[in-house]
């Protein structure tokens, strides 16, 4: 007789696991994390006061369906003290973002918001959309909502203060006038049309509309062209009339102009099915600069208040906060709350949940945009779902999938040649998480596509298994698609199967007969290809996958290969930044005339030392 031992017990968990913790805390500020059996993190939480936030977990009864839920998983805590509550909620978003706890409100958006820029390093300062750091001197309006936001304003800017957008370079290298004057979108001061001085009065101009001071503006020129008509210059009258109608354009063409709010974000939240949508309105200078919305992860059932302070404490993380900020509800702890977004802002910021009013108005069209967004949201991701369990059918996966990744390569005749890849899953295209890869491969044959999915793939997956070799993250995929035949599954399989990783379902899409689109074939490792019926969703869907990992790819070889364009032997130089770069070419004129320069003539530019006039010299001079 066999005699068997006994299951392993499973540590216990819930309430009880809890209130062991009590006795080991104080009630300093501190950050806790709630893990459970297997040693995953549920929940990251900040405590003004340690042993009474975590004994309201204690006790047995009196919580959300949420949170009760999330007690029962609890194996095992994990405490951090910190000296301050603002600390507290610094640290606990820090690992928020990092672990990504399932029971956490998580912000899932990434991307930066553009500015305008208008910049400092140029007599004739140039206006243009800014993203990402403010490294560069000058004036910075925004956020806008999107880069069309961004360009409608800039065109409205245009027509009205006839600023340039050329580069510096362009700038200094023109003879005559672009196109850009003939259309009066210009004054064109790189040929000297207009003077320094009246070009820093449209600058001034043009800073005073984005700061809100359109009315000034507005009677400065009026006065302007009276003078003119006086003066009997119709000419110059008549100009200024057209960037009178083009001022008065740009205002009646803004959605919202609240005349009592000059700045402010209006957040509005809206809840429906366990799903939640961030609203965001940008207003600033009395102008609506767009909106933008958020689908966080809720937590697993999170309610509005709870929600909005997380999104608050995450969204501002590298973002200016401005000096109001309107609710649709009020949040738990708004002291701590502001006393974090006052110290990123350098001045004090102010929380409201306006009642009536302008600002109530604003808060009700923020609200229902939220509302309507989240329905449309909600429809797509049903339909999406559907295609998802369609693709699960036609190709035989297990489940599915919840991460589809699509590569695809660009190049023309192996030059600049970049590969792409795009992410899909139930929520549509995951565009935050698309990557481009820069074939950097010396020993790729050019325009051996083989040999630049092989790259791609090999470092896509060797990061994966040096980051996360369980597998315990959404960054691993279910399925990869890729732009080809039975050839090129074939490589990919020998090439995933080099890296050990063979468990992941891939699938070729060929164009099939006569390369007509709706006659693709699909291609598996070791079963025949195959192709679907012409008007199955399922073919669509695939085909929309394909073309946008296409356009991806094309998109970075074009911008590859722009820069490439654009280069010059000075940015091999070392010490030869941006602004020496530009320096040596307004002086000289061109990359060629520079190598052609004696030290003592490399001297004269501006900003060229004596020490960096030989580090050029040398560099044209001593290449063996």
């Amino acid at each position: 007789m066999t005699e068997l031992s006994p299951p392993a017990a499973r540590p216990p968990t819930g309430h009880a696991v809890i209130q062991s913790y009590l006795k080991t805390l104080d009630s300093s500020p501190g950050v806790y994390r709630m893990l459970n059996a297997a040693n995953e993190v549920l929940y990251v939480g900040k405590a003004r006061n340690l042993k009474a936030r975590v004994s309201n977990y204690a006790r047995p009864s009196g919580h959300s369906a949420r949170i009760a839920r999330m007690i029962r998983e609890t194996a095992t805590m994990m405490f951090l003290t910190v000296r301050t509550e603002t600390e507290a909620l610094l640290l606990e978003q820090n690992l928020i973002k990092q672990l990504k706890p399932r029971y956490n409100v998580l912000l899932r958006d990434d991307k930066s918001f553009p500015n305008i820029l208008i910049s400092r390093e140029h007599r004739f300062p140039q206006i243009k959309k800014h993203r990402g750091k403010r490294s560069e001197k000058g004036s910075y309006y925004g956020p806008f909502a999107s880069a069309g936001a961004v360009n409608r304003t800039l065109n409205q800017l245009q027509r009205v203060f006839l600023l340039r957008n050329c580069s510096d370079a362009t700038f200094e290298s023109r003879t005559r006038p672009c196109l850009l004057y003939q259309i009066k979108r210009c004054a064109a001061p790189c040929v000297g049309y207009v003077s320094e001085a009246d070009y820093q009065a449209l600058i001034e101009d043009a800073q005073r509309f984005l700061e809100g001071r359109s009315t000034t503006v507005q009677a400065h020129l009026a006065a302007e062209m009276a003078a003119a008509s006086e003066a009997l210059e119709f000419e110059r009258a008549a100009a200024l009339r057209d960037r009178i109608k083009a001022l008065t354009q740009v205002q009646s063409a803004q959605g919202i102009n609240p005349q009592g709010v000059a700045e402010a974000d209006v957040i509005a939240v809206h809840m429906e099915g366990g799903q939640a949508c961030v609203q965001v309105f940008f207003i600033r200078a009395h102008q609506s600069w767009g909106n933008r919305d958020f689908y966080p992860r809720t937590g697993a059932g999170a309610e509005e208040a709870e929600i909005l302070e997380a999104f608050l404490a995450q969204f501002y993380d590298d973002k200016v906060p401005p000096r109001l900020i309107l609710l649709s509800h009020p949040i738990e702890d708004e002291d701590l709350t502001l006393a974090l977004l006052s110290e990123r802002a350098g001045r004090k910021v102010e929380l409201a949940v306006p009642q009536r009013g302008e600002k109530a108005e604003l808060m009700e069209n923020a609200h229902r945009n939220a509302r309507e967004s989240l329905a449309r949201k909600m429809a797509e991701s049903a339909s999406q779902a559907r295609l998802l369990e369609g693709l699960a059918e036609a190709f035989d996966l297990p489940a599915a999938p919840k991460r589809i990744e699509v590569y695809d390569n660009s190049h023309i005749m192996g030059t600049n040649a970049v590969g792409g890849m795009i992410v899909a899953g139930p929520e549509g295209f995951l565009k935050s998480q698309y990557r481009k890869f820069n074939i950097k491969g010396t020993e790729i044959t050019p325009g051996d596509d083989f040999g630049m999915m092989k790259e791609v793939l090999t470092r896509r997956f060797e990061r994966l298994l040096k980051e996360d070799p369980d597998r315990e993250t959404e960054a691993w995929p279910d399925l990869l698609l890729i732009d080809g035949g039975a050839g090129q599954v074939s490589a990919v399989h020998e090439i995933m199967a080099g890296l050990g990783v063979e468990d992941i379902p891939m699938i070729g899409v060929a164009k099939g007969i006569d390369r007509d689109l709706g006659k693709e074939e699909f291609h598996r490792i070791g079963q025949r290809p195959f192709a679907l019926p012409h008007n199955a969703p399922v073919l669509y869907f695939v085909q929309r996958l394909r073309d946008e990992a296409h356009r991806w790819a094309i998109g970075a070889h074009r911008q590859k290969r722009a820069k490439a364009i654009g280069a010059t032997p000075l940015d091999e130089i070392p010490g030869i930044g941006a602004t020496r770069k530009r320096a040596l070419l307004a002086h000289f004129g061109s990359a060629k005339a520079v190598s052609r320069a004696g030290v003592e003539d490399l001297k004269a530019a501006p900003g060229i030392s004596e020490a960096i006039a030989q580090t050029v010299y040398d560099f044209f001079h001593d290449r063996g």
